[in-house]
Formats: C-alpha cells, sequence, structure tokens
C-alpha cells in the first residue's frame, strides 16, 4: 500500500486555542480511514488542514510526498466534501457542476449529466439549488466531489440527509473507489457507517488522538 496522506505532529491554533494538536496517522490507496469523535473534536478543522484550506501551526501534511504549504497549496485530484455543500443557489444542478468541471477542464458535459443521473438528479431539470432539499444538496455534494474520478476523497458526514436507498449506493460506491486504489478519509456519526466502511479508525477528542 502507497501511502498518500501522511501528518507528522500537525497542529493548528485559532488565537490561544490549540484545535488540533500532534496528528499523526498515515492514509494509503485502497484504504478507507474513518475519523470519528464528538462535535468540536478536530475533525473538520483536520479535513481542511488536509485539504489547504487552514494552514498548519506546526507540524506537516505531505500528499503524496509534497508537504502542505510549502511544495503545495492545494492538492491536486482530490474530490472533498466538508460540512454542508455550498452551491450557486439560483443555478440548477447542471450549471452548478458544470461551472466546477470548468476549473480544471479534466471532464465534459457527458460525465456531469453521468454523474447527476448516478445520484438521482435529472440533469434536464432547472429546478434551482436553493429549493434544494437537504438529501438533494448532499446528493449534488457527493456528485461533485467524485465527478473528476479523484485519487483522493475527504468526506465529512457524507450520509447527512440520505435516504436508506441512497446510503447503501453511497456505501456501494466508496467500496468499488477503495478497490479502484483511491485513498479515502471518512468522518462519521454513524457507527454502522464506521464499521460498515473502514479499514481504520482514527479517534479525536479536544484536537488530540486517543
Amino acid at each position: 500500500m502507497e501511502e498518500i496522506i501522511v501528518a507528522e505532529g500537525a497542529g493548528k491554533l485559532f488565537g490561544e486555542t490549540k484545535v488540533l494538536d500532534g496528528i499523526s496517522f498515515s492514509c494509503g490507496t485502497s484504504e478507507i480511514l474513518g475519523i470519528i469523535g464528538r462535535n468540536g473534536s478536530g475533525k473538520t478543522v483536520l479535513f481542511k488542514c488536509i485539504c489547504g484550506l487552514l494552514p498548519l501551526s506546526e507540524g506537516t501534511i505531505k500528499i503524496r510526498g509534497r508537504q502542505l504549504g510549502k511544495e503545495v497549496d492545494i492538492p491536486e485530484r482530490m474530490g472533498v466534501l466538508i460540512e454542508t455543500p455550498a452551491f450557486l443557489a439560483e443555478f440548477n444542478a447542471y450549471d452548478n457542476l458544470r461551472i466546477l468541471a470548468g476549473i480544471n477542464h479534466e471532464i465534459g458535459d457527458d460525465r456531469v449529466k453521468e454523474v447527476l443521473e448516478q445520484f438521482g438528479l435529472d440533469w434536464r431539470s432547472r429546478k434551482r439549488v436553493g429549493k434544494y432539499s437537504m438529501g438533494m444538496r448532499q446528493r449534488l455534494g457527493l456528485a461533485q466531489a467524485v465527478m473528476e474520478n479523484p485519487d483522493i476523497l475527504i468526506l465529512d458526514e457524507p450520509m447527512n440527509g440520505l435516504d436508506v436507498h441512497w446510503i447503501e449506493m453511497t456505501r456501494k460506491l466508496l467500496l468499488e473507489m477503495k478497490a479502484q486504489g483511491k485513498a479515502i478519509l471518512l468522518a462519521s456519526h454513524n457507527k454502522e457507517d464506521i464499521d460498515f466502511l473502514c479499514d481504520r479508525i482514527i479517534r479525536l477528542e479536544g484536537g488530540k488522538m486517543v
């Protein structure tokens, strides 16, 4: 197994408050690593640091051997779903994903249409995302996370708002992506998701690994 994400002594301060303290772990190819802990334990901050959205205060995070903040700022080929998915509320699902796909130019319209249908969203629909239910918005968030076939997936509570059918579908997709060699970090409060999907588990309490 090739190590894709490696954290060594990662720490994050907001003012004088240490929200991450000495976090060290690795996640490799064909692996789903579970991150568990109560609200406020540091999971989301850790994910934002791994994505390059927040700089570390101490320690290092390396993605494919390259240190974040020094050798690379925003990791390539990474699919991300953190907190509530943010989209342009006045646009429909297709236009939102097409705009995002235009940033990297990795995929075309056909792939956008395909991934929307995969998550039960009609690409022809003119319904604005601002009118979506929580479950529809979550499925759209998952669609954007996987649409470019990333090597790394960072998923913060990906099953939020999903019904049983879409939970089962998402679990199946994550296992398929793991089998394809992806490295996946998954935070969830659902013990069944963690038990069913994860190869290893890290627990955070008060910003520390326990």
